[in-house]
């Protein structure tokens, strides 16, 4: 099958690589005529331009767009005057599903069709292939279906759910899932992604614990200004987190593939001294704590791992410094130096 994948970063350059092994013709699109290039050499067929792009796919065209969330309508923009009725747009980055909802009703009154892919895999996808999240109308999902299963990672070695096996399973076993009308490709995956930053949260407030259970060897500050350890003896330990990210892998009940991260990034370098701790959200995480909000639906993990990743960021040093003014007008206290 033919598509068409404007976007070659880091998951769109993988995908298109994924699809040609699986012998589908790929045309690609993006501002680095270098990444074109690039994959060219692997055998997709490149493009100088939109114009030249939409040319060389032939109609009913499938687009697939894999560009950051705000970048999509402009790229819509452009695209959709070149492009005919009947054709096919997928937004496969992480846009927010609500602006999935009103695109999907304006490519529909041009009598084109739309679909919203949540797609997860990063830079492994290419081996291990993408898991998709399909939002969209069932025949053009039908339609795209050869895409979807060679993007997919299939089966592969995961145990099947017990009694799957007894019943139609559809694609859900294969790694996608058309989870609903516009919109709910997008709304599974911004709520995976809500997952996603509490399970990693968890992760790394558990092993910090771990990191600093040495406290007690250290020599603390006797002043008003420092809560005394009660029994340092208790503290005397010195872990070593490379080994215990790895065991919790072999049967423990919190392994994942995420934990298989961790302890990649832990045995390649045990103290990460390569990374400042500064930690970036790219939006899911608001958008499942509003959903949350309408439903009325609690998620106080989902909340405290995004407002953690705020505080990684210093969005919290201004109240910190309101706190330490309380603290001076109504006791003296004075701020203790940075480490202290």
């Amino acid at each position: 099958m033919q598509l068409g994948m404007i976007g070659l970063g880091r998951m769109g350059a993988g995908m298109v690589r994924r699809l040609l092994r699986a012998g589908h013709e790929v045309v690609v699109a993006d501002l680095s005529a270098q990444a074109v290039a690039d994959v060219a050499k692997d055998g997709a067929v490149g493009s100088s331009s939109l114009e030249d792009f939409v040319k060389k796919l032939k109609g009913p065209r499938a687009v697939w767009l894999m560009v950051p969330a705000a970048s999509v309508d402009g790229m819509l923009a452009k695209l959709t005057p070149l492009m005919s009725k009947g054709d096919i747009l997928i937004d496969g980055g992480n846009s927010y599903y609500i602006d999935d909802i009103r695109r999907a009703k304006e490519l529909n009154a041009k009598g084109m069709h739309y679909c919203d892919v949540g797609t997860s895999g990063g830079v492994w996808g290419l081996e291990r292939g993408y898991c998709q999240m399909i939002g969209g109308e069932n025949d053009i999902v039908k339609h795209l279906d050869p895409i979807l299963k060679s993007l997919a990672p299939g089966i592969g070695n995961i145990d099947r759910t017990p009694g799957r096996d007894k019943k139609p399973s559809g694609t859900a076993e294969e790694g996608y899932l058309h989870c609903g009308p516009s919109g709910a490709g997008h709304f599974v995956k911004m709520v995976h992604n809500g997952i996603e930053y509490g399970i990693m949260a968890a992760y790394a407030e558990g092993l910090n614990i771990l990191h600093h259970a040495n406290v007690g060897k250290k020599k603390s500050e006797v002043d008003a200004e420092t809560t005394p350890l009660r029994n340092p003896e208790h503290y005397q330990y010195d872990f070593n987190l490379t080994d215990i990210s790895e065991v919790w892998r072999r049967g423990s009940v919190v392994a994942s593939w995420l934990l298989d991260l961790t302890a990649i990034s832990l045995f390649q370098e045990p103290d990460l001294k390569r990374f400042g701790g500064r930690v970036s959200d790219s939006g899911e995480g608001r958008w499942t704590l509003l959903a949350a909000i309408d439903e009325g639906t609690p998620c106080p993990v989902l909340s405290a791992s995004l407002y953690q990743r705020f505080t990684s960021r210093g969005e919290d040093e201004f109240a910190g410094k309101l706190l330490s003014a309380m603290r001076f007008q109504f006791g003296g206290h004075l701020e203790k130096a940075a480490g202290k």
